[in-house]
């Protein structure tokens, strides 16, 4: 999905990448606002997400892959725009995935904004997700984590569709691979800082997905920006996407600056 700049300059292109069980359409309200603001802004789901393409095998995601798609995808986005470079933002386990796209290949990317992501996993880390999937093949991680609602009506479901729906056709290929991503010890740090490339990381200020004090140090490593953003948990693109937007807009306008 694309939201342009209507009647205003544009000050730059930007792409976003989901988090994991996410989609493109985790930026709905976030696109329009970051748009006003000036900014060219794109969003995918990653492979097997939603209505994206799903090839079969857990291979078929490996990091490498997933990361090969971002690269492809901010190219593709330089020769429909002309832009010089992108912004790339990875929410989550996009995050991991955007880290390991600049560290396959910097060159597309203006700059790197990891939101409520670390950087790396934990051994044991969605664990019961992990068994639910293998010990009910063919059963979907919102059935199994809503069983009382599973199979409601649509009609009862209300906003909660969406997600039943995106569920279903989210791949539980892509599902594992991602975690075992999210379980990986494997720090990427220094290799995100090789890319010199401007970062910032930010969370909300009540994330309780990834540990806060990881990514605070992450943030000194990499001597990036760091910002909380207030009345936010986890995904600040949808708890709070006005403050989330100005905060976007004020790095990325101080990246285009320099």
């Amino acid at each position: 999905i694309r939201a342009v700049p209507d009647g205003i300059p544009t000050n730059g292109v930007v792409l976003m990448v989901p988090g994991f069980t996410g989609s493109k359409e985790d930026f709905y309200a976030l696109l329009p606002l970051v748009a006003a603001l000036g900014w060219d802004t794109w969003a995918i789901s990653q492979r097997g997400q939603a209505d994206s393409v799903a090839p079969r095998g857990i291979d078929a995601y490996a990091s490498r892959h997933l990361a090969g798609d971002v690269v492809e995808v901010a190219r593709a986005i330089e020769r429909v725009t002309g832009a010089d470079r992108v912004h790339l933002l990875g929410h989550s386990f996009g995050g991991t995935v955007s880290q390991a796209a600049v560290i396959a290949d910097p060159s597309p990317f203006k700059s790197l904004t990891l939101m409520c992501s670390g950087p790396h996993g934990w051994p044991g880390r969605h664990d019961i997700d992990r068994r639910m999937l293998l010990e009910h093949p063919g059963t979907d991680l919102w059935r199994l984590n809503n069983p009382e609602r599973a199979d409601a009506p649509d009609a009862e479901l209300g906003g909660e569709l969406f997600y039943r729906q995106r569920a279903e056709a989210t791949s539980t290929d892509e599902l594992l691979a991602a975690l075992d991503q999210l379980a990986d010890v494997h720090d990427t740090t220094y290799e995100v800082a090789e890319s010199h490339l401007p970062v910032m990381v930010c969370h909300g200020a009540d994330d309780p997905a990834w540990p806060q004090d990881w990514q605070r140090r992450m943030a000194r490593m990499l001597k990036a920006r760091y910002a909380v953003i207030p009345r936010a948990a986890h995904c600040p693109n949808m708890e709070n996407p006005v403050d989330t937007a100005v905060l976007l807009d004020d790095f990325w306008t101080d990246v285009q600056r320099k």
